[in-house]
């Protein structure tokens, strides 16, 4: 599989560890030094993309990859407000995607587990839930893209929450998720349900970066040959 990297930071580093001891081969690597080679000839020159920036330039990085047919892997965060323009290039175009705002197959399966607690708990309204993120001083958005899908996927099965605020809150339509910046901190996030009589958490911690590789990589594998939009539920058989 040859591999093109969009973002050769610290997680895109890790990526090329993972992929290159897999047997791939990566054949470009963009950063902040070269953003211009990223067009579509270099870009067909791959099987797949996969997108590590941030919020500021994720959403143009993943457009060009669907303009130049090239399927691609977006793990960045922070720009999902403009979802709804990369899904209808997606289909218009008939591109192939996987975002996810996390790719640890353990985080995945911590989705899972948060989805049937809040599931058990919205029969049970004397529990207050609040989110806890943890991660090092550079990541560049706040909350976590992780922490926001734990908080959605809570207020899908607990409809008395109806939001979600970076702060604590007293309100009870409010759902608190509480941002930490640590270093070194690959990654904590952390659920917890208090009531006066006892407490329950679930708690997942990285500890390091090559899990989120391990699972690019893996989505890369999975979304070649493939049409459309899919998410880490897909790679890892979770439906």
């Amino acid at each position: 599989m040859k591999i093109a990297l969009i973002g050769y930071g610290k997680m895109g580093q890790a990526i090329e560890k993972v992929a290159v001891a897999k047997g791939h081969e990566i054949v470009l690597k963009i950063d902040v030094n070269n953003a211009h080679e990223l067009n579509a000839a270099h870009l067909q020159k791959a099987d797949v993309a996969i997108e590590f920036t941030g919020p500021h330039s994720a959403f143009s990085n993943v457009m060009q990859c669907i303009n130049s047919g090239t399927p691609v892997i977006c793990g960045s965060t922070g720009w999902l407000a403009k979802w709804h323009a990369i899904e209808a290039a997606c289909i218009q175009q008939k591109g192939s995607l996987i975002y996810a705002s996390n790719f640890s197959i353990g985080v995945n399966l911590f989705f899972e587990l948060n989805k049937f607690l809040a599931h058990l708990m919205k029969q049970h309204p004397e529990y207050e839930v609040t989110i806890t993120e943890i991660h090092h001083t550079q990541k560049k958005d706040a909350p976590s893209g992780t922490a926001i899908s734990l908080a959605e996927q809570i207020m899908q099965e607990i409809p008395s929450k109806k939001k979600w605020v970076n702060t604590i809150t007293n309100l009870a339509d409010e759902l608190s998720i509480i941002s930490e910046r640590i270093d070194p901190a690959p990654g904590t996030h952390k659920i917890l349900y208090h009531s006066t009589i006892d407490d329950i958490e679930i708690v997942h911690t990285a500890h390091s970066r090559m899990g989120f590789a391990d699972g690019a990589v893996l989505a890369a594998e999975f979304l070649i040959g493939k049409q459309g939009i899919f998410t880490m539920k897909d790679v890892l058989g979770l439906h």
